[in-house]
């Protein structure tokens, strides 16, 4: 990942990166040359450490998932890869911790950002304390039943988090970064057999968008 590293680089340089990045997912269904023998991966625990095939039963059949963070003008920067059955917000911290973006001079990569704008998907006590924990602000709305919940409880129920509909407009980023990788018709529709081989498709269309 050379070329991206150095393509991240340059943007820093050129003050084009920004230090707030969107986070979601997208599903993509399993051509049946992908099943193979092997029986569907519930979830891969790292971007490098997958482990077998990862493909997991929804209600599309058997389908992959696509966990992805880009920066504010929708590159990617890190991904997982999981079973289409896996929920959003188990691999939100690994995703995050992948994040490495070179700095134009001497120094670490940027592991950090400033903010976060993710869906409902990743409104969860856990995540927003993880967040907090890092000085990292966060746009990401509650599901309605948290609502519910936070508000039958009274006073106890404690204050609503932050929320910024303006800024959370910007999330539109991610999902206009995940259209131009589903150009690729084997990240839309996976054909790859292991997991490994669609990560590797995947990066492959990530450093083309950063090039």
């Amino acid at each position: 990942m050379g070329a991206r590293a150095s393509n991240q680089r340059s943007a820093n340089a050129s003050g084009t990166g920004d230090t707030t990045f969107s986070i979601t997912s997208t599903g993509g269904t399993s051509h049946t040359g992908a099943e193979g023998r092997e029986p569907p991966c519930e979830a891969t625990k790292t971007v490098t450490g997958l482990r077998g095939p990862a493909l997991g039963r929804s209600r599309g059949g058997l389908t992959s998932k696509i966990h992805l963070a880009c920066d504010a003008v929708g590159r990617p920067l890190a991904f997982t890869v999981t079973g289409g059955n896996t929920n959003d917000c188990t691999q939100f911290t690994a995703v995050m911790d992948a994040i490495r973006v070179p700095r134009p001079g001497p120094g670490r990569p940027r592991n950090r950002t400033d903010h976060v704008l993710g869906d409902k998907g990743y409104s969860s006590k856990a995540i927003r304390a993880w967040l907090r924990r890092r000085g990292i602000g966060h746009t990401i709305p509650e599901r309605a039943d948290q609502i519910r919940n936070r508000l039958r409880r009274g006073s106890r129920g404690g204050r609503p988090p932050a929320f910024d509909k303006h800024l959370y407009k910007q999330r539109n980023v991610v999902e206009r970064c995940f259209n131009r990788l589903k150009q690729w018709r084997g990240i839309a529709n996976r054909y790859d057999k292991t997991a490994e081989s669609y990560q590797a498709a995947v990066t492959l269309a990530s450093l083309l968008m950063w090039a």
